[in-house]
């Protein structure tokens, strides 16, 4: 028997869930970046498949009900199925909202000083050479969306400053 007793920290534990694909990439490169070992906090990512808020928040709560983490957080649109019942549900079951207002390229285009225009087709593509034309690919925020540029302009975005101090916590 070892005369030396190995103790283990604790990790915080924190689940974020993205609405989609985009978000999943975007939270995915944002962990790479903010998140080491040695941090003291685990990040689990996973993604909801779209659907809408109402769908998303159900999905995550369902999630977060399979294992028990310190912190829930939901990044999603408002764009589609956005209630004040959606939001007393998550905030009845502690789900952490970060709400891209009305869309997630909408977020991060007003971050770089753009309008974002207001019809989806056109805002999508608008996004689009931001992330080399591959937003679902996490290395392509590297060269817009760098840490140091988030949290420059986390003032105005809300949902970026909750989003960096989350993933700092």
């Amino acid at each position: 028997m070892s005369k030396f007793k190995h103790s283990r920290v604790q990790k915080k534990t924190l689940l974020i869930v993205g609405e989609g694909l985009d978000e999943e990439a975007f939270l995915r490169y944002l962990k790479s970046k903010l998140v080491n070992r040695d941090a003291g906090l685990m990040v689990t990512i996973k993604n909801a498949k779209g659907k809408g808020a109402k769908h998303m928040i159900e999905w995550t709560i369902r999630q977060a009900s399979i294992a028990d983490y310190d912190n829930v957080a939901a990044l999603f649109d408002t764009d589609t199925d956005w209630t004040q019942v959606v939001e007393a549900l998550a905030k009845k079951k502690k789900v952490i909202l970060l709400k891209s207002e009305p869309c997630f390229e909408a977020m991060l285009l007003r971050l770089l000083g753009i309008t974002p225009d207001l019809n989806l087709k056109n805002l999508k593509a608008q996004f689009a050479p931001f992330v080399n034309c591959g937003a679902s690919r996490r290395e392509n925020y590297a060269k817009h969306f760098s840490p140091e540029m988030l949290a420059a302009k986390q003032h105005i975005e809300p949902t970026i400053e909750r989003l960096l101090i989350l993933l700092k916590s």
